[in-house]
C-alpha cells in the first residue's frame, strides 16, 4: 500500500500491505482493542507491516503515546482471526483494530503507561465520533476469541475509558460467598447465564450444561467486566455485573 492521508489527525502513517476490501459493503461498527504480546513496541510495528506476517491492524499505540496508523479505517484490516460477537462472523469485515503495545501475559505483562492510555482514549473516541460506533460496541479481542486471545488483558483499564466516554462499563459487583455455577453444573440457572451471554453478544451454546466452553466464555467476561478474579467460575458478582450490564443497555439493542 502506498501513503494515505491519516483518518486520526495525530496518527503518523505508515502503511501496512496486509490488508483487504470490507466484504459485502459492510461498514466498521465496532472497535476492537489488543495489546501486541512482542517484547518491543518497534518490533510489533514491523510486524504488522510485514507481508510475511499476514497480519495488520488500523492502528499501533506506542508506550510513549505515538500513535502510528498502518490501513485506512474503510479497509479490513487482519488483526481479529477467527472469532464472532452477537452472532456475527469475520469480526475483520465490521470492526477497526486498534494495537496497544504491551507484551503481554507472555513476557510479564506491565501495566498500560498513563501517556499511552490518554493516546488510546483520544484515538478511540475520534474513531467512535466518525463511525457511529456504540459503547456496547468497544470490545476486547479476548471478547470476540475467548479462550484463543486473552489481549488486552485485565489490566486493561476500561473503567478509566468509559470515564472518558469509550466503551460499556459498570461498576463490578463485589466478590462475596454464595452459590456459583462452574465446570461440570447443569441445569436452568446454567441456560439463564448462557443466554445471558450470548445476548450480550459471547458466542456460547446454550445447552444448559457449564461445559469448559461456557468456563473459557465466562473467563473473557470476567477478564473485560469483572477483572478482579478471572477464574471462569460464575459467581454472584460475575452473574449480578453481567446482567446489570444487560439492563444498561439502550433498548433497542438489549
Amino acid at each position: 500500500m502506498t501513503a494515505f492521508p491519516p483518518d486520526f489527525a495525530g496518527a503518523v502513517v505508515r502503511p501496512s500491505p496486509n490488508f483487504g476490501e470490507g466484504r459485502g459493503g459492510r461498514k466498521p461498527d465496532a472497535l476492537i482493542l489488543h495489546y501486541t504480546g512482542m517484547t518491543t513496541g518497534q518490533a510489533a510495528e514491523d510486524w504488522l507491516c510485514n507481508p510475511e506476517s499476514e497480519v495488520s491492524s488500523h492502528y499501533l499505540v506506542h508506550e510513549d503515546g505515538r500513535i502510528i496508523q498502518m490501513v485506512p479505517e474503510a479497509a479490513r484490516a487482519w488483526h481479529a482471526g477467527k472469532g464472532s460477537w452477537k452472532r456475527e462472523e469475520d469480526v475483520n469485515s465490521f470492526s477497526i483494530g486498534v494495537e496497544i503495545v504491551n507484551p503481554g501475559h507472555q513476557f510479564g505483562y506491565p501495566d498500560f503507561p498513563d501517556l499511552q492510555v490518554e493516546a488510546v482514549i483520544a484515538l478511540c473516541l475520534d474513531i467512535c465520533r466518525r463511525n457511529a460506533i456504540l459503547p456496547q460496541r468497544v470490545l476486547a479481542h479476548s471478547d470476540t476469541a475467548p479462550g484463543r486471545k486473552v489481549d488486552p488483558g485485565e489490566k486493561f483499564p476500561w473503567k478509566r475509558l468509559a470515564e472518558h466516554g469509550v466503551g460499556h462499563y459498570v461498576a463490578p459487583e463485589r466478590i462475596a460467598g454464595g452459590n456459583a455455577l462452574s465446570l461440570g453444573d447443569e441445569g436452568d440457572a446454567v441456560a439463564l447465564l448462557q443466554r445471558r451471554l450470548a445476548d450480550y453478544g459471547y458466542r456460547v451454546d446454550v445447552n444448559g450444561i457449564f461445559d469448559a466452553a461456557t468456563e473459557v466464555v465466562v473467563a473473557a467476561f470476567q477478564r473485560h467486566f469483572r477483572p478482579a478474579r478471572v477464574d471462569g467460575v460464575a459467581d454472584s458478582s460475575t452473574s449480578e455485573t453481567l446482567q446489570k450490564l444487560i439492563s444498561t443497555l439502550p433498548k433497542a439493542t438489549s
